[in-house]
């Protein structure tokens, strides 16, 4: 079994920065994708980052504000978040493709989430 743990959410003015993480733990050979979604009250979920095999990639309404990272050492995929705009408030999820053995074998799954609110 594989555990996601996000992190580093909190309350931030419009212009502020943050950064979340996610670290994985548990029976990981290795780790094909960490992604990052948003979940606004009353709104679908939304993709807002991906990284795996070596690319990247965002949301149209992020791009060149967020930039995501990976740790591969700690399992952990982080989320850099910039010029912060109220729109930008949500619950955010990470989420991971991986790789439970040698074999191929593969666990897929959601952190709890942390909440990011952007506000004066």
């Amino acid at each position: 079994q594989v555990q996601l743990v996000e992190s580093g959410g909190g309350l931030v003015q419009p212009g502020g920065s943050l950064r979340l993480s996610c670290a994985a733990s548990g029976r990981i050979f290795s780790i094909n994708t960490m992604d990052w979604y948003r979940q606004a009250p009353g709104k679908q979920r939304e993709l807002v980052a991906v990284s795996g095999y070596g690319r990247t990639n965002y949301a149209d309404s992020v791009k060149g504000r967020f930039t995501i990272s990976r740790d591969n050492a700690k399992n952990t995929v982080y989320l850099q978040m910039s010029s912060l705009i109220p729109e930008d408030t949500a619950v955010y999820y990470c989420n991971a493709d991986v790789q439970i053995d040698p074999y191929g074998s593969t666990w897929g799954g959601w952190g709890q989430g942390t909440q990011v609110t952007v506000s004066s």
